[in-house]
């Protein structure tokens, strides 16, 4: 309901707008067919614009209180009140009232201008279909018919008056007049929207009066003929008739010089007005917490696997690393164009990595220095979709890493913003458990190992220095975050399904001081 209200007062409020602007710097201007296309304009931006919204997402902290600190409000209800009014219900009542009794008026005009037009005799003309009848009614025009009772006038304000329609004919005039009849429906209990199809039909008849006016040479005898129409006060109120009110200003504007061409900026007067009204009312902002948005990314990713070539690789590990891409992921590796220093480091190397059909990345080293150490990345997406790529990395560089690791279905993840330094070794102890270690940290502080089996998975969490000078890491599991005293000693599972371990700048960033010892994030099956 709310967002019915709002609407209503956004195309209330363009409407304004446009009928502001036409009223008080076009109005008297001779743009008779600009005009007609602003106002037209102005009806489809009311109707629009309102439904274009463009949304701003900010990221903001988690929030400090939770669900079960937040004060519960209980609507106190008045036992005493035995009659309240809906004041929605009654407001749209009112409006379908209205609505349902204008459509009846609509239908009643259509059926009075097929009673005019029934059984008429119709005398067709190049593109025009004449109607000579006998009843006492003003000359009209409805899309091709031009309809009039010649016994009531002269041949020559006979012509004055079909050259008029003609030009209403021409340039399909009736659709202006359908349109503004129906917004008037549609918007029955705006005031302006009626001054707006006043507008409206009062610049058709601007345009037929000037367009009309050029092709007959007695332009006085034409003004004459609008006076004698005036006197004529049935019509068809759905059509183009002949006969308008404010007679006057129709004389005063075919007597009026045109306008100067310098005028023409009065039509871009709304546009920063329009600009305004984006900004103000058609922005909506939309605030995630930084670990929302995380997830997001996390959940369209499913795996990112790193291969990593060093500037000493041989060729023997380059082709390991091309029978792995070929076979894990379908990728080609080409490595061409090789060459080396006295110390055997890779001097010059290209590399071509192909997708499928599709060509994915290219690079190029070559000089006499030895080339910086670089990894072939590709990300898998839960739709299954792989991208490749290849980045240039160097030993002493802060870039970010992550290696996946598969082992019985246990996915783990490592990031280290601050340092590139990740080494894994995966092995089987004395009771035949498979030991995975992944080490981070430029000191190799930080030691991360599972051990999984057929009982489960034991997490063991090692580390020293300065990043860890109190060794209490944020535990989340799941999405929960667990208490400062939870322990990983004796912690087993068999339902990890993925396990995260941030350090560094990057926990800082999305977890703020809690995340600066670094962050385990645990997800499980369940």
């Amino acid at each position: 309901m709310e967002a019915l209200f709002m609407f209503i007062a956004k195309s209330s409020g363009l409407l304004v707008l446009f009928y502001c602007a036409y009223y008080f710097l076009l109005r008297k201007e001779t743009f008779f067919t600009s005009n007609r296309w602003f106002l037209l304009a102005g009806l489809f931006t009311s109707i629009i614009l309102p439904f274009i919204v463009y949304t701003k997402t900010v990221l903001v902290d988690p929030t400090l209180l939770t669900a079960q600190n937040q004060p519960v409000f209980t609507p106190q209800v008045d036992s005493n009140s035995s009659f309240n009014i809906n004041w929605n219900i009654l407001l749209i009542a009112i409006y379908i009232i209205g609505l349902i009794a204008l459509m009846i008026k609509l239908a009643i005009d259509f059926y009075s201008l097929n009673s005019v037009l029934k059984g008429k005799k119709v005398k067709q003309q190049a593109d025009f279909k004449f109607v000579d009848i006998k009843e006492n009614i003003a000359p009209f025009s409805y899309f091709d018919y031009i309809v009039y009772n010649s016994s009531m006038f002269t041949s020559s304000e006979l012509k004055s008056i079909i050259e008029h329609e003609k030009v209403h004919c021409e340039q399909n005039h009736t659709i202006d007049v359908l349109i503004s009849r129906i917004f008037c429906v549609l918007f029955w209990f705006n005031p302006i929207m009626w001054g707006y199809k006043k507008a409206i039909l009062q610049n058709l008849e601007f345009i037929a009066d000037n367009e009309a006016a050029q092709k007959i040479s007695d332009k006085k005898a034409y003004q004459y003929t609008l006076l004698k129409i005036t006197t004529h006060e049935n019509c068809v109120a759905i059509t183009n008739h002949f006969y308008q009110s404010l007679i006057k200003k129709r004389i005063i504007m075919l007597n009026k010089n045109q306008s100067k061409k310098r005028n023409l900026w009065k039509f871009s007067i709304v546009i920063p007005a329009l600009v305004a009204f984006v900004f103000l009312f058609q922005i909506e902002i939309e605030a995630k917490e930084k670990q929302q948005v995380t997830k997001e990314l996390s959940e369209k990713i499913k795996s990112v696997d790193v291969y990593k070539i060093k500037k000493n690789a041989t060729d023997s590990q380059l082709k390991e690393i091309k029978e792995k891409l070929k076979s894990i992921h379908n990728i080609d590796f080409d490595a061409s164009e090789i060459k080396r220093n006295a110390e055997n480091d890779l001097t010059s190397l290209k590399i071509d990595l192909k997708n499928g059909d599709q060509q994915s990345q290219s690079i190029q080293t070559g000089g006499n220095q030895t080339i910086k150490d670089f990894a072939i990345v590709v990300t898998t997406e839960n739709d299954g979709s792989k991208k490749v790529g290849i980045q240039t990395t160097d030993a002493t560089s802060k870039d970010s890493k992550t290696v996946t690791i598969k082992q019985q279905k246990t996915k783990v993840k490592t990031n280290d913003s601050t340092n590139s330094n990740v080494s894994t070794k995966t092995g089987t102890n004395s009771n035949n458990d498979t030991e995975t270690t992944i080490t981070t940290g430029s000191d190799n502080n930080t030691t991360t190992k599972i051990t999984t089996s057929n009982g489960g998975a034991q997490i063991i969490v090692s580390g020293s220095g300065k990043n860890d000078s109190n060794g209490k890491r944020l535990v989340i599991i799941d999405g929960v975050e667990m208490p400062s005293s939870f322990s990983f000693d004796n912690y087993k599972s068999g339902d990890i399904k993925t396990m995260n371990v941030l350090k560094g700048d990057m926990a800082i960033a999305k977890y703020g001081d809690k995340g600066k010892d670094g962050v385990i994030i645990i997800e499980t099956h369940n």
